[in-house]
């Protein structure tokens, strides 16, 4: 398949970046089902509201209760789930301060990542992250949300670590979760998946020129896209938030 001048193997493309989205980890137990159930309530497969039980969710998976507990302890502190009175652990709805309040973060943080970028970019991630957007449009003309997201977040890493500063994006993963819930909502289909794509490709563009200042511009209008449409957001599924 060739898009833009690119020309990639899909299956090989994925095979390999789902090794690099991953880090390739192996990581504790705990930490493998709390990256698992953090993928679930990030993509709306267990929606605000639903009860998680330690129980259920070890047997599930299994594996003791003990790294259950550990990963539902883990999903607290990120504010995903919550322990409710008479309820027990529940997935936390959607809270539009901390969607806000990550926003802000995540805009100072990568502001500041796409000016660096201007400066210094790694060539080999350069070349790279043309791969990755010719991957993301595939799965926008597939309708593929989920595989579009997850390449999504691998050019937001892949900024970062081009302007040598992969510890940037490792600060941003778990606020961020607050952001990708809407994102879910959001992204339905190629119609809004495609602008996003051409956000990135101006990002890259204000990179490749080294302007700071449009990079950090086409950086805060991409990042401003989730504001745009969350009050439509809200309105319609008036019972994910809180």
């Amino acid at each position: 398949m060739a898009l833009y001048g690119t020309v990639i193997d899909v299956n090989a493309a994925v095979k390999e970046d789902r090794v690099l989205a991953t880090g390739n980890e192996k990581g504790s137990t705990a930490l493998q089902l709390e990256s698992e159930l953090k993928r679930a309530i990030v993509a709306m497969e267990l929606r605000p509201g639903t009860r998680l039980s330690e129980a259920d969710i070890a047997e599930r998976h299994g594996v003791s209760r003990q790294p259950a507990r550990e990963a539902l302890i883990s999903l607290a502190r990120t504010k995903l789930v919550q322990v409710l009175p008479q309820r027990g652990t529940v997935v936390a709805k959607i809270s539009v301060s901390r969607m806000m309040q990550a926003r802000f973060v995540r805009e100072a943080v990568e502001t500041a990542v796409v000016q660096r970028a201007c400066a210094s970019f790694d060539g080999g991630v350069r070349e790279r992250i043309t791969g990755l957007l010719a991957m993301q449009e595939h799965f926008a003309l597939a309708d593929d949300h989920a595989s579009f997201q997850r390449y999504d977040e691998m050019f937001h890493a892949a900024l970062c670590d081009g302007a040598g500063c992969p510890l940037a994006w490792e600060a941003l993963r778990d606020i961020k979760s607050h952001m990708d819930r809407l994102c879910q909502l959001t992204i339905a289909d190629r119609s809004a998946m495609l602008p996003l794509i051409e956000q990135h490709r101006a990002i890259m563009a204000a990179i490749d020129a080294r302007d700071g200042e449009r990079a950090a511009a086409e950086i805060r209008n991409h990042l401003a896209e989730i504001l745009r449409t969350l009050p439509r957001i809200e309105a319609e599924h008036a019972d994910l938030f809180e």
